[in-house]
């Protein structure tokens, strides 16, 4: 029998009893042991859960990667086939535990109360606990942290279709479960190897022009003018107002074109701040933070943040393509040269980075290579992710079909 096999039966469903969270579950919040006794987190034996084990390990959870010792517990553990449901911070999560366990305050436990337990599959209540998560999403409210309304939540409802159907519906969502990560995987890890070959094909193609004889220079002489931007006053509305000038930030420059940018600002911007023009086709080096030795070529006249070190490359000596690719392909390198504790760079490091002058030519024969290169890899870093997506989409699909049921009259 195939999945689609199995969802035509488990559909064929007349309508089914639907019962109150209060009513087919022990609710219980979580808790955190007090942090500031050691002795409450050493020699644990009890697993102990929090978001961290749902992002690493997924829904169904059978260990904790936190254990904390008897004297931490208070009361009884939450017991096997508990679900969790973060109804505060994380919102719009679960997972069903298969072992007894404790979790922080972040989850609210779901118990299965000892009349519904032949009555209910474990993992049918965690399938349709997706839908609860999505009503948890709609029903929460945001003070100092975001937490789902409780009233609410305890009058959701679960419905009961017979144990042998819920069997079913487990039966053939665990397969297209099974299959939807496989195909995941296989996706994921084609785009891995993609951008693999493209590095390992942009070395090559660096090294083979990199001869003993080949003429090097520094990104600071082969440059027309290198400048770098600032950033006008937050707060201060008239140097943004209306702005139509793109102002960069170094959080856009990530190995790409630039063909606009998120903010812009005026003209009293460019005539009150030192907020300078650079030029379409200047290669953007970030200079400091998280983003620094990123590099991007501005496809439209633009200015920047005094995060951004713009290079105007002289067309003479260097296309700017080239240099692009050189430094993208030796972004660890200038990365390395970085001050401080945030490694920071400076206009002077990127200026006095040395590069090699093949002739023109050559340059953009080995640039037109790179971004047939480069084309191949993006097309499938759009596609990848995509089909990926329509995958989730086409799994959601299905299990929301198989989850949703006409209920019964009471």
């Amino acid at each position: 029998m195939t999945p689609a096999d199995g969802l035509t039966n488990a559909t064929n469903l007349k309508a089914v009893q639907f019962v109150e969270i209060e009513q087919l579950f022990h609710v219980r919040n979580g808790y955190t042991p007090p942090k500031s006794n050691p002795e409450l987190w050493e020699g644990g034996t009890i697993p102990w859960f929090r978001m961290d084990d749902i992002r690493a390990n997924g829904r169904v959870l059978e260990y904790a990667t936190q254990l904390i010792p008897p004297e931490a517990a208070k009361g009884r553990l939450f017991p096997a086939n508990s679900l969790l449901v973060a109804t505060s911070a994380t919102i719009g999560e679960h997972a069903l535990v298969t072992v007894p366990h404790l979790s922080n305050q972040r989850f609210t436990s779901l118990a299965i109360r000892q009349e519904f337990r032949d009555q209910v599959e474990p993992r049918f209540l965690h399938y349709y606990a997706f839908v609860l998560d999505e009503w948890c999403v709609k029903n929460t409210t945001v003070s100092s942290f975001a937490s789902v309304d409780m009233a609410g939540f305890r009058r959701f409802r679960f419905p009961i279709p017979p144990i042998e159907v819920q069997r079913e519906i487990v039966r053939v969502l665990d397969q297209f479960t099974q299959l939807e990560a496989e195909l995941e995987a296989e996706l994921e890890a084609e785009l891995e190897a993609r951008i693999a070959q493209y590095s390992y094909l942009r070395t090559a193609a660096f090294s083979a022009v990199c001869t003993p004889d080949v003429n090097w220079s520094t990104l600071g002489d082969i440059s027309s003018r290198v400048s770098t931007g600032a950033t006008p006053k937050a707060r201060d509305s008239r140097y943004y107002s209306n702005g139509t000038i793109p102002w960069l930030r170094t959080g856009e420059v990530a190995f790409n074109e630039i063909w606009k940018t998120e903010l812009f600002i005026n003209e009293t911007a460019l005539r009150e701040t030192p907020v300078t023009w650079a030029r379409e086709n200047c290669v953007v080096v970030a200079i400091s933070g998280a983003t620094a030795a990123r590099c991007a070529i501005a496809k439209i006249p633009l200015t920047t943040n005094q995060h951004c070190c713009n290079l105007e490359i002289d067309p003479a000596i260097a296309d700017y393509r080239f240099v692009f690719h050189w430094v993208s392909a030796n972004y660890e390198s200038l990365r390395a040269l970085g001050r401080g504790a945030r490694g920071d760079l400076n206009m002077q490091l990127i200026k006095s980075f040395p590069i090699p002058l093949p002739p023109l030519a050559l340059q953009t024969k080995l640039v037109q290579r790179l971004s047939s290169f480069e084309s191949l890899t993006k097309d499938l870093s759009i596609g990848l992710p995509a089909e990926i997506a329509a995958r989730r989409r086409q799994y959601e699909y299905y299990r929301d079909k198989l989850l949703t049921f006409e209920e019964a009259p009471a």
